[in-house]
């Protein structure tokens, strides 16, 4: 979906529309939280995901802010799932914007078929959506980010040289900023250039699984499957205190109630977990975790709200804390 959240945002207001629109955190840019999407207008002064909120301001600060609602938001998705759903029964559920479709049996053109989940998409939404069409997933992703907002790109094998290997390298799935960087160092800047650089010389500088990916991902090469059912490994919160802290009684109540949201997550969805993470990051960015195993597992809040604030009496708070988190790892069916 193009700019989903601020295009849902536009539909309930038409009068946002054209202008530049953030949503993220509370709605507050003088508060902390981060961008969650960003209009295409704001996107014109350089705002983007996952930007600190006051960082956008202060590029543009006649940009509207609003808050997350994400409970309307998946209101809006499943209702796209559902539509999606009707031209293939093989569908991957990426997230709350996107999905993977298997059309490889539907007996019309691609490309028919990809008009008319955007002609069903906005006449029932209002919203617009742009489509990849490829081989596999990964120049399907890679495609569907071309031409936004309302774009439809298709790319075949043979387009790999001329259209994929100019990007660049963070336009593969699973490169981040860090092997981006590590990539700069090695004068790899394109996934064109990555695709020249030997098996083996990625395999030792990223390891055996990661360099092999590189390897066989700047070659437009992806044999995995879609996932159409898969089992949630965690479950998880953190909180991003307003103003950094160092006082106990504060970090304390904010990990107590994530460990209950947590614990009420679990005991819904019918898991137990096995495993229990508490995250501090300090007023320096330092991020530190201390984890525990459970002797059974469990989904009890009062199991899991001990053996979180045992994590917490591992770390030495001689410094303010800005970020606490607290993860339920290695769930099981009861």
């Amino acid at each position: 979906m193009d700019a989903f959240f601020a295009a849902v945002e536009e539909q309930r207001r038409p009068e946002l529309m054209g202008k530049p629109l953030v949503i993220g955190g509370s709605g507050d840019p003088t508060r902390r939280g981060v961008v969650s999407t960003a209009s295409y207008e704001a996107r014109r002064y350089g705002i983007h995901s996952a930007m600190p909120l006051m960082k956008a301001y202060r590029l543009c600060p006649q940009t509207i802010f609003l808050p997350v609602d994400l409970k309307e938001y998946a209101r809006v998705s499943h209702s796209i799932k559902e539509i999606l759903s009707k031209f293939s029964p093989v569908m991957e559920d990426v997230g709350i914007d996107e999905a993977f479709l298997d059309i490889s049996d539907a007996g019309r053109p691609s490309e028919h078929i990809a008009y008319d989940i955007k002609e069903r998409i906005q006449s029932m939404t209002g919203l617009t959506c742009s489509i990849g069409i490829a081989p596999n997933k990964l120049l399907a992703k890679i495609a569907s980010d071309l031409q936004k907002p309302d774009g439809l790109t298709v790319i075949t094998e043979r387009h790999v040289t001329t259209r994929i290997w100019p990007l660049p390298v963070r336009k593969l799935w699973g490169v981040g900023p860090k092997t981006e960087g590590y990539l700069k160092q090695l004068n790899i800047q394109t996934i064109g250039e990555l695709a020249t650089a030997s098996r083996d010389l990625l395999i030792e500088q990223f390891g055996k699984s990661y360099g092999q990916y590189l390897y066989e991902a700047s070659h437009g090469i992806d044999d995995s499957p879609l996932v159409t059912q898969w089992e949630p490994k965690s479950a998880s919160r953190e909180t991003t205190f307003q103003t950094d802290t160092d006082n106990w009684q504060t970090i304390a109540k904010a990990l107590a109630e994530m460990v209950r949201e947590v614990a009420d997550d679990l005991t819904h969805r019918g898991y137990r977990c096995k495993h229990v993470t508490v995250k501090i990051r300090f007023n320096d960015f330092q991020t530190q975790t201390r984890a525990k195993t459970l002797p059974d597992a469990s989904d009890k809040l009062e199991i899991l709200r001990r053996e979180a604030f045992f994590c917490l009496g591992r770390f030495a708070l001689k410094k303010k804390v800005r970020l606490v988190g607290f993860r339920a790892a290695g769930l099981c069916v009861k």
